[in-house]
């Protein structure tokens, strides 16, 4: 989640688009990041099994988006910096940062765009922290979340704000609140699963499904047009689009980041 600006042909300013908040246009996104004590999370270290496709998975058409060795394949939304982006240790660690400068910071953007596809990754989130996974993102926007629908990930436990239901991990951000509360304790490894296919998206989180909603349906319409997406004109049009794994401030590690394309 993320605070964002109106594109300069928007006449409509639209709210914070992650953190504390009813679910309007109204609400101002005013949470201060706070340094996270990379002591108290274990050590985060990729083992010789991550970041590898086995023979049955390359057979399958699975390829990595992060080798575990670079950001190749990767760049910052609209061009921006990826200094906060490092890898470590096979890791794929965004560092976060003392204050909330989230103008001068990029969510990690995929070169490729993609259309139908299975998306897997591994992720551990610092305490209180604040991140998604956005899809089907295009660039002609201020903001990834302008055009993607983003896959929640929060600390839903002890984030400093009241935190909606529509805010927690899981969840289709701002449209379908979590089907079932499946994240493990944070400092510990979660596995995430994002299904599109022809329009039918599917979030999945340790196992469990967590949402499932169809773009365009009746309800989709609904959510959207009472929601805090109302005046994002862009928001759920593109059928094809890249990957962006949201900088917001806070630490998060990724690994065995890959995705399959469905024909």
């Amino acid at each position: 989640m993320k605070k964002f600006i109106v594109p300069v042909l928007s006449a409509v300013v639209l709210t914070a688009a992650s953190c504390g908040g009813a679910n309007n246009s109204s609400s101002a996104d005013s949470v201060k990041v706070e340094k996270t004590d990379t002591a108290a999370v274990a050590a985060v270290t990729a083992s010789a099994t991550d970041n590898v496709l086995t023979d049955a998975e390359k057979a399958e058409g699975w390829q990595l988006l992060f080798n575990g060795t670079s950001k190749d394949g990767w760049h910052g939304y609209k061009g921006k910096t990826t200094e906060t982006w490092l890898v470590e240790n096979g890791i794929l660690h965004c560092v976060g940062s003392d204050t909330d400068k989230s103008d001068k910071r990029a969510d990690l953007t995929s070169d490729k765009a993609f259309e139908n596809f299975e998306l897997d990754a591994d992720w551990k989130l610092a305490a209180k922290g604040n991140s998604g996974i956005l899809y089907l993102v295009t660039e002609e926007f201020d903001a990834p979340y302008l055009s993607g629908p983003e896959y929640q990930i929060i600390d839903d436990n002890n984030f400093p704000e009241k935190l909606e239901d529509w805010q927690k991990t899981g969840a289709n951000y701002a449209m379908n609140p979590p089907l079932v509360a499946a994240s493990n304790p944070i400092g510990e490894w979660n596995h995430t699963k994002i299904t599109v296919n022809k329009g039918h998206v599917e979030h999945w989180l340790n196992g469990q499904k967590t949402a499932e909603y169809t773009i365009n349906s009746p309800e989709w319409k609904r959510s959207k047009e009472t929601g805090k997406w109302k005046d994002a004109a862009g928001y759920g049009k593109a059928s094809k689009g890249m990957i962006a794994l949201q900088d917001h401030g806070s630490e998060i590690w990724f690994k065995n980041v890959k995705i399959k394309e469905l024909k």
